[in-house]
């Protein structure tokens, strides 16, 4: 067997020429790509950052809920000696109780209603749909691309001619009806993601309808009929064009409560933050309570 050696070509002076080495060419045009860990901080960083300037307006509501009037205005500091003047005054000049058992009323109310009409629709949209079954849910979806002043004198006559003017009763229809629409699309998605296997199983076992929505589709979509029941209730209880225009005294939720402290004098910063902060305190503590289970419920079906 030959063996070939190759010969290395020498220069003019006798002596090997050194090969030019490329790695620090190569590191100069290298992209620094920053480490796992290093874009995590960042990203927690930038999460932070967004959620305080989303947060900073209320903060600052409830910091000058504690301010008297006077520094309130004057002074915009966030130190300052805090007092529970405002909220004294609040108290005193109305009942925070009874909007508050308004809202909570009126709330949950419409929330059982939209659902004891939402779940049968969006059953039968989901598993017995018909040609109508789309044209029907973009009719519904367009409703909430009214504006409410267009629908407010036909309704306000409607309700004065059957008596629900500033009563708890037309608060949780109105706002029924308006959350409706919301709450037939979300549940008509989680239903369309059930597997309809199971369905027909039961169907199968000799289940009829009744029992297939008691025992098989309710506990299936338990997680996404939970969210949007809270979603319901939060909408119902921030709304307050309809509570501000069918409402006086007896029926007020507590966005009536708020809108009160406005007059023709002009606005008293530090108690209409009190009472802001009274009226979102429930509805904050709520939804820090049941932020697991709303978000369980949006991502319902997500992953497969």
């Amino acid at each position: 067997m030959t063996t070939y050696k190759t010969k290395q070509a020498l220069p003019a002076d006798g002596q090997l020429a050194s090969v030019p080495d490329d790695s620090a060419a190569r590191a100069r045009h290298t992209p620094l790509i920053p480490s796992a860990g290093v874009r995590r901080v960042w990203l927690t960083l930038l999460g932070w950052g967004i959620a305080l300037i989303i947060f900073f307006p209320i903060l600052w509501m409830v910091l000058t809920g504690f301010k008297t009037e006077a520094e309130a205005i004057a002074d915009p500091s966030l130190i300052f000696t805090p007092t529970l003047e405002s909220y004294i005054a609040v108290q005193a000049r109305a009942d925070y109780f009874k909007f508050a058992l308004n809202s909570v009323v009126v709330a949950f109310g419409s929330t059982l209603l939209a659902l004891a009409i939402a779940i049968p629709s969006a059953y039968a949209m989901a598993f017995l749909p018909t040609k109508r079954t789309k044209g029907t849910l973009l009719w519904m979806l367009s409703t909430k691309m009214l504006p409410p002043v267009g629908v407010l004198v036909p309704i306000y006559l409607i309700f004065r001619d059957f008596g629900l003017l500033d009563t708890r009763t037309g608060l949780v229809i109105v706002y029924t009806l308006m959350n409706l629409p919301i709450v037939v699309w979300m549940l008509y998605t989680f239903f369309k993601d059930l597997p309809r296997d199971i369905l027909e199983a039961g169907r199968m076992d000799g289940a009829n309808t009744f029992q297939e929505v008691i025992y098989l589709l309710l506990p299936l979509t338990l997680p996404g009929i939970a969210s949007t029941g809270l979603l319901s209730v939060i909408l119902s209880w921030n709304e307050a064009f309809w509570s501000l225009n069918l409402t006086s005294s007896n029926a007020a939720p507590l966005t009536a409560y708020i809108a009160s402290f406005s007059s023709p004098e002009g606005l008293f910063w530090a108690k209409l933050s009190a009472a802001s902060t009274m009226a979102i305190a429930p509805i904050l503590i709520f939804g820090w309570l049941t932020q697991k289970q709303m978000v369980r419920g949006l991502t319902f079906g997500a992953v497969k």
